[in-house]
């Protein structure tokens, strides 16, 4: 799958460098360290989400208990 399928067309954005990095050039350890971090930002990104979906969670809740 082409990066811009999941990215859009913005040439300038990080993630959009990361995914078209020759990763070659990269040694074994480099390769781990990187997976390593991408998994922590993973882990940052699921968070988030799941963060947000109990803040929305939460809010609904209470216009439901309010509209009651």
């Amino acid at each position: 799958m082409d990066p811009d399928d999941i990215l859009g067309r913005r040439g300038d954005d990080p993630l959009t460098a990361l995914l078209r990095e020759d990763l070659d050039r990269l040694s074994v350890a480099e390769l781990e360290e990187r997976v390593a971090a991408l998994e922590a930002e993973i882990a940052r990104c699921r968070a988030k989400i799941d963060g947000a979906v109990s803040h929305r969670a939460s809010a609904d809740a209470l216009f439901k208990a309010g509209f009651k």
